[in-house]
């Protein structure tokens, strides 16, 4: 007896990583997510790697990650990769305060961000010739 195995929470030919309090908005993560959402890994890696954005090294650790996943955990193929799903939610707001003028002051707001990237594995299509 015991407790039934828990269903895996993506389908047998996905794997995904998840990274967790990244330091920079959710917004500002979202624009380099959006940026390999739906392309093959390969072609992934080559723009984050080439991106000028300061987050686009920790997108690209998540997504190795995922690739390692998929390949080490889940037995896919490499080459038939592609980014299924790369979405941003919201994480701790570090609150701060700023001094101003006449005495006063003002709360600032540090966002943390949480990635989470699924690559999927697709059949090539066999061309017709």
């Amino acid at each position: 007896m015991g407790k039934p195995k828990t269903p895996r929470p993506v389908a047998e030919n996905e794997a995904r990583a998840v990274a967790r309090t990244i330091r920079v908005s959710p917004q500002k993560l979202n624009l380099v997510a959006a940026m390999i959402r739906g392309k093959k890994v390969q072609a992934a890696l080559h723009d984050l790697e080439f991106s000028r954005k300061r987050i686009a090294g920790t997108v690209r650790k998540t997504l190795e990650s995922a690739i390692a996943n998929a390949e080490n955990n889940h037995d896919l193929d490499v080459d038939a990769l592609i980014v299924a799903e790369a979405y941003v939610g919201k994480s701790i707001t570090m609150k701060r305060f700023h001094t101003r003028g006449r005495g006063r002051a003002s709360r600032i707001e540090k966002p943390f961000s949480n990635l989470t990237i699924v690559v999927r594995e697709v059949e090539e299509k066999a061309e017709a010739a």
